[in-house]
Formats: structure tokens, C-alpha cells, sequence
């Protein structure tokens, strides 16, 4: 526990766009941020947010309701960072690839509405966290856009992947824009592993303003761990599927699958793998990883986003749904509150959030630094894209996206 920060008044405030249930909030508190403001249009997310931090009166507010409806005088003044966890949905492989003009993706261009009308109150650090497809959404125009958008209200840009998998035994890689006021300085040859190769465009682009900060290492990619967070449900235990659909599950194998499963299932001790239900070709058919590490949770909507689990050993195969306890441990949450959670609010909730550990590592190594002031400055000799006039302008971006 010596690593824990009170919450109190010294720590710098956040504000919590796109809120859901508040992973982001549990990651920057632990690295010593205090959310004083969270936003989100959905009452379930905000029914688990609500039973999970009981904030006093005054500690905290929570906005329900469409972004689009909040107003600069209801945000707080004294913000020291803006955290926006966009909804993905126009931006991802699986979505309508609509990018930051679709009807939920393009709420992006509310919060730089309020950011712009903040003006000079406006937070030192701002983070946009959304899936990697937005760096090629549009062949990078959405991308080019949003940066734009934050280099116009005086942020520069870093632009950062970060994959789940680093921290937790799931596959979740997600894209992070950190924009500072006061960037620190440029160092080209920073953390490949956090801007690989096909992010290195945005930083050739001279009409950005970006700088890439000289971060820690982060954790190697786990390997496994799959079998660690699975909860002991008992064999006897209704939620795993009877005979006749275990058997529809394994006939939808494909031959390399099928051939796979056989072999973890004959070999000695029990092993999990997890799996989802595809359509190829017009079929729906099942596939299971071959590794020890879960596949990228998603919203509950519909049977073939849900994620199951496969219990292999003994001659014996069981498949039941993944739990909400085990959707809560992948996303670092397993002692998230789901005493009033139904089980689909909960995997929704869940599968549309931030993994805690990477917010908090971000938080910790970066954003922290940033707001105290502690990462070296940029040097007056370096070149920054010139300034750009935002104020009063979010009207005109937003119209080109609509």
C-alpha cells in the first residue's frame, strides 16, 4: 500500500469524457488523479460507475446524457487533463468504418467544442484513446484531423499504441493521443515499441505539431495467464452447455481447429482457451485461440461478440460464456462491484472500456510527468507546425464531418 495516494484535494483534478463504467477513472486515480467530472449518454454504464466509486455529494459529478447537450459552464475550471475514450464504433475493423463523421465516433468534435470554449481554463494535457483502425481510418485523414484539431487549441501531439496484452492475458491494442501545452522535447528514436513503424507518417507530417516523449520500456507481451483469471466454475455448474451443443460447438471446427482442440484435450492437465463465433463464407462457425491469452472483449451485442471459454483436459471439452468476474480481470477491474450488475450490462460495460493497468501506466510515466511539468521541455530552437487559431472555429470542423 505504499505506493497509494490518498484522494484529496493535491491531486490534480481530470475530467472523464465518454465515462462507461469508469475504467479510465480507476486507472488515473491510481496514479494519483483525482476525476472530479465523467460524462456518458448510457444509464447502465452509469448505474455501474455510480455503485462502484459512491461518491459524496460534491466530490463528484457525473453528466448523463448525450455529449452533445453539455455546455461549457457545466465542466469544471480547475482541470489539469481531459481524458476521451471516443466511441470506436465508426472506426473499428468490425464497425461502418464511418471514422470521425459517423454519428457516435464524430462526438469527438463536441469535446473539442468545450475544450475550445474553455479558452484559457482549458486542461495543460488532453488524451484521445480509441481503437488503432483510427490510424488508418480514412487513409489517415481522421487521424490528421483530430491532431489538427488539438494542435489548433495549442497542444502538441504524441501519438502512442498500447496493447493490453502487455499488462493483462488479453489481446487489446489500442491508439492513445496525448496533446501538452508545454510538450517536452522531441527524441526521434523514443520507444519504437510504443510508435511502431506504420505511426511513424504522423511525425513526418510538417503541418502537425507532434513531439514523441522519452518514456520507460513497458512490459514485454505476456505469453499466457488465461488460466489464471478463469473463475473454478463447477463442472456440475448449469452454465456450461450441454452435450448437444458442445457437440454443434466442436462440428463447427474447422480441421486445423478441430485437430488442435484434440490434442489439448488429451494432454494431461486441464488448460482454457477462449473462442468466438464467426461467419465465414455465410456459415457461423466457431474458432478457438491456440494460445493462453483471450481475444479482444467486445460489447455484448448479439451472440457472436460474446466470448467464450473452453475447457480442455481428461479426454474432456467444456464450453460455457465468459463471465462478468472474468470480463472484470482482463480489463484489471476484479474487484469491480457487479453485486447490481445484470450479466449483459456488465459485458457490455466491460468490453467497452480502457484496460485499468494501461491507463495507469500511461498516467504514471506520462501524464503525470506532463501536468507537474517534469518531462524536459521543448527546446525554442526545435521546430514546431505553426501556430494555429482554434477558438471559435469548432463549428467549421464539425460541419466538414457531418
Amino acid at each position: 500500500m505504499a505506493d497509494v495516494t490518498p484522494i484529496g484535494s493535491a491531486r490534480p483534478a481530470a475530467l472523464e469524457f465518454f465515462a462507461g463504467i469508469g475504467l479510465a477513472r480507476l486507472g488515473l486515480e491510481r496514479a494519483g488523479f483525482r476525476v472530479s467530472w465523467a460524462n456518458d449518454y448510457e444509464p447502465d454504464k452509469r448505474a455501474m460507475y455510480t455503485a462502484q466509486f459512491a461518491d459524496r455529494p460534491g466530490e463528484h459529478t457525473f453528466a448523463l446524457g448525450d455529449v452533445g447537450r453539455v455546455e461549457v459552464d457545466d465542466l469544471p475550471v480547475d482541470a489539469a487533463l481531459a481524458w476521451a475514450s471516443s466511441p470506436c464504433t465508426d472506426l473499428s475493423l468490425a464497425g461502418g468504418r464511418a471514422g470521425l463523421a459517423g454519428a457516435e465516433s464524430g462526438s469527438f468534435w463536441h469535446v473539442v467544442r468545450l475544450l475550445t470554449g474553455l479558452c484559457e481554463r482549458r486542461p495543460r494535457v488532453v488524451v484521445l484513446e480509441n481503437v488503432v483502425g483510427l490510424a488508418t481510418s480514412h487513409g489517415g485523414d481522421d487521424l490528421t484531423a483530430a491532431i489538427t484539431a488539438f494542435n489548433g487549441l495549442g497542444y502538441s501531439v504524441d501519438v502512442l499504441a498500447l496493447d493490453a496484452r502487455r499488462f493483462l492475458p488479453q489481446s487489446r491494442p489500442r491508439l492513445f493521443l496525448v496533446g501538452a501545452q508545454q510538450p517536452p522535447a522531441d527524441t526521434p528514436e523514443a520507444n519504437p515499441d510504443l510508435r511502431p513503424d506504420w505511426l511513424q507518417w504522423v511525425y513526418g507530417d510538417t503541418s502537425l505539431r507532434t513531439h514523441r516523449a522519452p518514456l520507460p520500456a513497458p512490459p514485454a507481451p505476456l505469453t499466457g495467464g488465461l488460466g489464471d483469471v478463469v473463475e473454478q466454475v463447477p463442472l456440475d455448474d448449469g452454465r456450461w452447455w450441454d452435450e448437444a451443443r458442445t457437440e454443434a460447438f466442436v462440428a463447427s471446427l474447422s480441421p486445423t481447429q478441430r485437430s488442435r482442440v484434440a490434442a489439448l484435450r488429451r494432454a494431461p492437465g486441464v488448460r482454457y482457451r477462449t473462442a468466438y463465433r464467426r461467419t465465414r463464407h455465410g456459415v457461423a462457425v466457431w474458432e478457438v485461440r491456440p494460445d493462453d491469452i483471450a481475444g479482444c472483449l467486445r460489447t455484448a451485442r448479439g451472440g457472436s461478440s460474446k466470448q467464450a471459454v473452453v475447457r480442455l483436459g481428461g479426454s474432456r471439452l467444456r464450453v460455457r460464456w465468459m463471465t462478468p468476474r472474468e470480463y472484470a480481470r482482463l480489463m484489471g477491474a476484479g474487484d469491480y462491484d457487479l453485486s447490481a450488475a445484470r450479466t449483459n450490462q456488465a459485458l457490455f460495460g466491460f468490453g467497452d472500456a480502457v484496460a485499468v493497468p494501461v491507463v495507469e501506466w500511461l498516467a504514471r510515466h506520462y501524464l503525470m510527468p506532463l501536468v507537474r511539468g517534469e518531462l524536459a521541455p521543448r527546446s525554442p530552437a526545435q521546430p514546431a507546425a505553426a501556430s494555429l487559431s482554434f477558438d471559435g472555429g469548432s463549428a467549421a470542423w464539425a460541419s466538414a464531418y457531418k
